[in-house]
């Protein structure tokens, strides 16, 4: 087969000069994007760069997720639940194709991580201010964790004001007693700078829901979009647990953490309890 043949021609409507347009790399500002990779081994070892694209690759999808994890609690407050549930469905997709990205990071064995680990300090996952306002936002709030961020005013100033917001979780709950679900005052007038606790008394609700989904729709819809949520946030924690084992072992992380041990708590956290105790119930 000749070169000729095995090339696709420029049609010619297709714009080529960009002196005066906006051009893909322009709007995207690929320059800044693809020059924030920055190994710091010396001489630099080949595995750095995906340890960095990995790690930046999840802020950047955490960054939408924050974005559409806001705007469903925005519009969950004002009464406006599809558009809601879309927000929600997006994340979800994001959900999977995060947990999807551990299996490039597990391609990295232990000999070619030790190989420059040590460059990363006590640079640690742990620190994401992103990855803790989505944690907050979804109702796992703890205060202390301000302290981490007190050298950085802009996570600081994210990580606040996700502690001080309402989470998906309480504007869900307000919109159900909006809708005449009885939703207890003590639960809709909680301190929401506080982590979400398991709530007994929410049970009957979501029992009277999921007995009757014909009646309780898009109630019901949403607690499973939401338990959903919850699902993909586990298997997320737990395919990182893994690959941290598979990489590191027992170590403990670059933050000071136990590492694995660390994460295996993580998976004893819960976003939405009672989603899951009214299944006992039915």
């Amino acid at each position: 087969m000749s070169v000729e043949r095995n090339t696709r021609a420029i049609e010619g409507t297709v714009v080529t000069d960009f002196q005066d347009r906006m051009s893909y790399g322009g709007y995207l500002d690929l320059p800044t994007l693809l020059s924030a990779q920055r190994p710091l081994s010396d001489p630099e070892h080949h595995d750095e760069l995906l340890f960095i694209v990995q790690h930046q690759t999840t802020e950047l999808w955490l960054k939408l997720v924050l974005h559409e994890l806001g705007a469903a609690c925005r519009l969950l407050r004002e009464d406006q639940l599809a558009p809601a549930l879309k927000c929600i469905a997006r994340v979800k997709h994001i959900q999977k194709t995060l947990t999807e990205q551990w299996s490039v990071l597990a391609t990295l064995t232990p000999a070619e991580y030790g190989q420059f680990r040590g460059v990363l300090g006590n640079a640690s996952g742990f620190q994401s201010a992103q990855y803790r306002a989505v944690e907050f936002t979804l109702g796992n709030k703890n205060a202390g964790m301000l302290r981490v961020f007190e050298s950085d005013p802009a996570a600081h100033a994210l990580i606040q004001a996700a502690l001080e917001a309402p989470s998906l979780y309480d504007e869900f709950l307000g919109l159900l007693a909006r809708s005449g679900y009885p939703i207890l005052a003590a639960v809709l007038e909680r301190d929401v700078t506080t982590a979400w606790t398991y709530a007994p008394e929410l049970v009957p609700v979501f029992t009277e829901i999921y007995r009757d989904p014909q009646t309780h729709w898009a109630a019901y819809e949403t607690c499973e979009e939401l338990v959903d949520l919850e699902d993909n946030f586990q298997l997320w924690r737990f395919r990182h647990l893994k690959t941290v084992e598979r990489i590191i072992g027992f170590k403990t992380g670059t933050g000071g953490s136990s590492g694995v041990p660390f994460l295996q708590r993580a998976l004893d956290l819960t976003f939405f309890p009672e989603l899951y105790a009214v299944r006992t119930e039915l």
